[in-house]
């Protein structure tokens, strides 16, 4: 958004004018795409896929549809719309998340237990929501617009954090299905041969890290402060699958060793001996679903679904660690921004093209755990009202992922970004980068 100053002559209040409608265009123009963009992801699903909960942590797809649009019902349209309506006021408890201070909400884990609304009624809820902010956009005053935009922005980031949950989900959904069903059919990606891993070294000093520039970003990514970091090496590529296989194949989840406490506790409560949806044929080859289909796990691929325990006690077992996020940060300040994100259609990692002086696979594989507990920010202060739950009430238990996976959206990638889940999550796009 552009900083509003008072105009103080004609020519400059016919500037201001165009300007702020440039803006409403262009934020209209971003709505639209965003939500095209989710419903464009639903098109492979059977009516059957949207509704099923397959673990606590999995929500219905169907769920995430209505919940997104219940997000700009809820902080935009009642907000700056009196005349609002809203077109099932029982919305308001189905579909609110986590937001406390927004008032009661069905239980997480049963969401998957309601039959209706229909998967019909949520696209036509989808439809009367999408209008009315379109309204909303067309008639609202330059000081209220000023208001709601920051928030349709967070609406609009909100709702690609959720594409991405929507095929992490419908993967787990789909992969209980001795069927084996595919979410879709997969690109060709050409043959490499992934080349030994190599070190990249960074050199000790003061250095900055935290978003500081003009445009999006999440509060917990602020403010921008200064850290110290001593001399270290970060991986040139991610983890590979062959690699992961090595360590398994020489009793990586047998010694309890090279595991922290909590992590080898998980390991023998859930039987754990291999990724999630990866399972082993009678000949002794290893298959993994995939949203794509079932199939081989092929050696040069990234390894994916590793939980923050598994990719620590990996790290133990090659004599290395996992990078803190700052590392990350740090060594990732000079890299673009590029990968196989959501919009290449791979939804699955894929191998390193080429190995050179870059440090490869920051972006648009998956998400890379890191040895840093999720934690603000020195100076960080959460939003005041019901959106201030939206991360900081978070910060407790998680570990922090950076990078973005093969589902993130590509506009949705940033250097400062902060991903998090529990340390024992498995269902997500994440997977290993090494530092030492």
């Amino acid at each position: 958004m552009r900083e509003s100053v008072a105009p103080t002559s004609p020519k400059e209040v016919e500037r201001h004018n165009v300007n702020l409608r440039l803006d409403r265009l262009g934020l209209l123009e971003k709505f639209r795409k965003v939500r095209t963009q989710t419903e464009a992801i639903c098109k492979p699903l059977e009516i059957e896929d949207y509704v099923v909960q397959s673990m606590p942590d999995v929500s219905p797809t169907r769920w995430h549809l209505a919940h997104t649009s219940w997000f700009f019902e809820t902080f935009v349209l009642k907000a700056a719309d009196p005349a609002y309506v809203s077109i099932d006021a029982a919305y308001d408890f189905l579909f609110n998340s986590y937001y406390n201070l927004v008032g009661k909400r069905w239980s997480r884990p049963e969401r998957g237990l309601l039959t209706r609304p229909t998967v019909k009624e949520i696209y036509a809820y989808r439809a009367y929501v999408n209008a009315a902010l379109e309204r909303l956009l067309g008639f609202v005053s330059e000081e209220a617009f000023l208001k709601v935009a920051p928030i349709i922005e967070l609406g609009l980031n909100h709702e690609q954090q959720h594409q991405e949950l929507i095929l992490t989900d419908i993967k787990h959904v789909l992969s209980i299905n001795p069927l084996h069903p595919q979410y879709t059919q997969s690109k060709p990606v050409g043959p490499v041969h992934v080349m030994p891993m190599g070190w990249r070294n960074m050199d000790e000093g003061l250095y900055e890290i935290g978003y500081g520039e003009d445009g999006f970003a999440f509060d917990n990514e602020q403010p921008v402060h200064r850290i110290y970091l001593d001399d270290f090496q970060i991986a040139d590529r991610l983890t590979t699958c062959g690699e992961y296989l090595d360590f398994m194949s020489q009793g990586g989840y047998a010694h309890p060793e090279i595991w922290l406490s909590d992590g080898w506790n998980e390991v023998q409560t859930h039987g754990w001996n291999a990724p999630l949806y990866w399972d082993q044929h009678e000949d002794g080859t290893w298959w993994q679903t995939t949203l794509c289909g079932y199939r081989l796990v092929k050696h040069d691929e990234p390894v994916t679904h590793v939980s923050y325990y598994e990719a620590e006690a990996f790290a133990a077992w090659s004599g290395a660690r996992l990078p803190r996020e700052e590392e990350w940060e740090v060594a990732a300040n000079k890299e673009t921004i590029s990968g196989s994100f959501l919009e290449a259609e791979h939804f699955h990692p894929i191998a390193a093209s080429t190995n050179d002086a870059r440090l490869m696979q920051l972006y648009g594989e998956v998400w890379q755990w890191t040895a840093s507990n999720y934690l603000p920010y020195p100076g960080f202060k959460a939003p005041e009202g019901a959106l201030g739950e939206y991360n900081g009430k978070f910060m407790s238990n998680q570990m922090v992922l950076r990078g973005a996976s093969c589902v993130t959206p590509r506009s949705h990638a940033r250097l400062t970004y902060r991903n998090f889940f529990p340390p024992y999550a498995r269902w997500q796009f994440s997977g290993i980068r090494l530092a030492r």
